[in-house]
């Protein structure tokens, strides 16, 4: 889609949040020439006032993320998004039944692009969006309107940051905070202030940035903002950045690695803008992240995205040294799959969560044949011997794995006790049917 981009600078965007939605009034008039600093929802609030407004006028001049919008519901999934499934992920087990409607906050919602997919996964929920930027506020609402348009009444979205959190009303079963932590100008500040709308045994999905994957971005960052003499013109800066990046020569690292792996998403100059204008940015290694997460007061779950740090993927079938890694503990197993293996790393999505969070891991036969198995929604392709599991990688069903899937789910199934007795699967097949994420499981109530 066009960015939206404030040309003359017409009269800046205060919201004003109604039911359901927000609506936008002018605030006093400030020409470009003056280039006032913008007003950040809550000045009182902000642990810098200048770097959150920095940050919102970028935000303004290229909402984000730059997805288009439709006139349709939001197309697939993300199993992060979809509130059973994450919660599965994390404790073992669906969620039990809840007698209020689950209550999600996308913290830094953006234009609404997760927000869209928060409500649509989850039938029922009340989902509120808050984000430092009223014109990318005004995109979400629009993007809201068109993509779950009967859904509304179960939508609220803010103009706050992530500072005036404990204004917001109550506290949230699931919080998704999605590449916003690492651009505020106080991160542990920014978790801690979500930590207290986390609701007891709530889970909290968090994205930030990677140091070492990203070490080519962060050089670019450094010379634009030398070329641009340190000053924030986005404008100016999407043009000067695209000029640098073909007049350096086929050969550079930092030319290699946009080309490589960011060039097909950055043809958006929001993108652009987000990857290598940024007024401010704080990038992790392992022992910096989990500094971090241990200064939050909330729990690691687990990341997000498991594959990535698995070792096997690193050092392939070499017994020995897995055996070496798999001694370590599991921060410096982590630590040595980024020291090996840092170009993989240019992100970390990770769940915490406020105690207690009660988890199964199924060890137990009678507890697991006990259990109710219902077919993960995040899947597609079934029936069939061959899925797309929840990050969309492809799945070999064996013929015992579809006939115990087809059992659980035809009428009257579900309970693994009697699925394993009418096929040929056994209780270490239905665990690993877990364990991909196939099939999510209820213990007896």
């Amino acid at each position: 889609m066009t960015a939206f981009v404030p040309l003359l600078a017409p009269p800046p965007l205060r919201s004003v949040q109604r039911a359901g939605h927000i609506s936008l009034r002018p605030m006093a008039h400030t020409t470009r020439r003056q280039q006032a600093p913008r007003m950040v929802a809550k000045p009182e609030n902000e642990p810098d006032v200048a770097v959150s407004s920095t940050v919102e006028r970028l935000y303004d001049t290229y909402p984000f993320p730059p997805e288009t919008l439709l006139d349709e519901a939001p197309i697939g999934y993300n199993w992060r998004w979809h509130h059973p499934s994450a919660y599965s992920f994390c404790t073992g087990r669906i969620p039990p039944p809840q007698t209020k409607p689950l209550r999600i906050l996308d913290a830094g919602c953006g234009t609404g692009e997760s927000t869209s997919y928060l409500v649509h996964l989850n039938p029922g929920a009340q989902v509120t969006g808050i984000d430092l930027s009223a014109g990318a506020l005004k995109i979400a609402e629009e993007r809201l309107r068109r993509s779950v348009p009967e859904q509304m009444e179960r939508v609220e979205l803010l103009h706050k940051s992530i500072f005036d959190a404990a204004e917001l009303e109550g506290q949230f079963d699931h919080i998704n905070c999605v590449g916003v932590v690492h651009h505020t100008p106080d991160p542990l500040r920014a978790v801690r202030a979500l930590a207290e709308k986390l609701a007891p045994g709530g889970i909290l999905h968090i994205f930030v940035y990677a140091a070492h994957g990203r070490w080519e971005i962060s050089l670019m960052q450094r010379a634009l903002k030398l070329l641009q003499n340190g000053k924030h013109e986005f404008e100016d800066g999407v043009k000067l950045g695209r000029k640098v990046f073909a007049a350096l020569p086929d050969g550079n690292r930092l030319k290699k690695r946009e080309n490589d792996r960011w060039a097909q998403e950055n043809t958006k100059d929001a993108t652009f803008a987000d990857m290598y204008l940024h007024p401010q940015e704080v990038d992790y290694d392992i022992p910096s992240l989990f500094e971090l997460i241990d200064q939050s007061g909330l729990e690691f779950v687990g990341f997000s995205n498991p594959r990535t740090w698995d070792i096997k993927r690193v050092l392939g079938n070499d017994e020995e040294i897995c055996k070496r890694a798999e001694g370590l503990s599991e921060r410096d197993l982590y630590g040595l799959i980024e020291c090996l293996d840092p170009e993989a790393v240019t992100h970390f999505e990770f769940f915490l969560t406020k105690p207690p969070l009660q988890k199964y891991d199924w060890k137990d036969d009678a507890t697991l044949e006990r259990a109710r198995a219902t077919m993960s929604e995040c899947i597609t392709g079934w029936p069939s011997n061959v899925v797309m599991d929840r990050d969309y990688v492809p799945i070999m069903l064996s013929d015992g794995e579809r006939e115990f899937l087809e059992a659980i789910t035809k009428e009257g199934g579900g309970q693994i006790a009697k699925a394993v007795a009418e096929t040929t699967l056994n209780l270490d097949g239905v665990r690993l049917l877990v364990q991909k994420g196939v099939m999510l499981l209820a213990p007896e109530e």
